[in-house]
């Protein structure tokens, strides 16, 4: 099973403009509502792969129950510990040449003694988890010590994976973790200097093996991703596709690396899934997930080189 453990639910209103008018009026081509956050997107394309998946975190209860609906559609079993109160929501503005605004509300606030709750609840699931995902943000009254909590409280035969950034990131190498799947852009205001060229790049996730990981994904958009242990460093260049979003592709690398992980797939093969699912999710439109079919056709085209 993989188990995956969202802190910050969000409703993503995805809007497809022609084109972005700051301070003019604008007209929506397109809108869709997703009911989603990192950790849920995880759980979705995981469960699209085929893998057992269990989602878990915090949820509010105005419209937690559209959440509950989504993943019951996907087949994803679910356990949350409740809030009242409503679950935030994103709005995300793409415009005809694919260019993405978002904007971001500020999360909710959990009750007294729910983290307390969410923490006994990993662990007694982790224990029957292959693989167990920490990703995105925090509750308003949460700080970053808590992704930490949370990831020691992951039960020690399941495996762990962390995808965040700056300080919640940090914590989560503090706790030991088995990868981490930062981007460029992350990677370099986390370390304070600019990678410029794979040297650079190999050097920055040293770094965070250095710090706690086990191994580093290193997502590079486009052009794909490096994965290394310190020891072997792999490279797969993405294909190209007609890009419609590239909300959710960041999750979709995640949920196909914690599959393969959970196979016992070697760092290549976790590589060249991560890429195709993440180069799939951005054919999709208002999708928090990419489609099985796209994944499949877009993994028979990919190549893994050592580096």
């Amino acid at each position: 099973m993989i188990l995956t453990v969202c802190m910050s639910p969000c409703v993503d209103v995805t809007i497809e403009l022609d084109s972005l008018g700051v301070g003019q009026l604008n007209f929506v081509r397109n809108k869709s509502l997703a009911f989603t956050g990192k950790a849920i997107n995880v759980a979705i394309g995981a469960r699209r792969l085929g893998a057992k998946c269990h989602a878990a975190g915090f949820m509010y209860s105005e419209n937690g129950v559209m959440f509950e609906q989504a993943l019951c559609a996907e087949q994803v079993p679910y356990s949350f510990v409740w809030n009242r109160g409503r679950v935030r929501e994103n709005y995300k503005i793409i415009d005809k040449k694919s260019m993405l605004t978002e904007i971001n509300d500020v999360g909710g606030q959990v009750e007294e003694g729910k983290k307390e709750e969410l923490v006994a609840l990993v662990k007694e699931l982790s224990a029957k988890a292959e693989v167990t995902v920490i990703s995105g943000g925090l509750p308003r009254n949460a700080d970053e010590t808590y992704y930490r909590e949370i990831l020691d409280a992951v039960d020690r035969r399941s495996l762990k994976i962390a995808d965040a950034d700056g300080k919640r990131l940090l914590a989560a190498l503090d706790a030991g973790v088995d990868l981490v799947k930062p981007n460029r852009d992350e990677l370099q205001q986390l370390l304070g200097r600019e990678l410029h060229d794979r040297a650079d790049m190999l050097s920055g996730c040293y770094d965070l093996l250095d710090r706690g990981a086990k191994y580093v994904m290193l997502s590079l958009g486009k052009e794909g991703a490096v994965l290394t242990d310190g020891h072997k460093n792999y490279y797969c260049k993405s294909i190209n596709v007609a890009v419609n979003s590239t909300v959710g592709a960041g999750d979709g690398m995640v949920a196909a690396a914690a599959v393969s992980l959970s196979e016992g797939a070697g760092l290549a093969e976790v590589l060249r899934a991560g890429v195709a699912a993440g180069t799939a999710t951005v054919t999709t439109f208002g999708s928090i997930s990419f489609l099985k079919e796209k994944y499949d056709e877009i993994y028979q085209h990919l190549t893994v080189t050592e580096i």
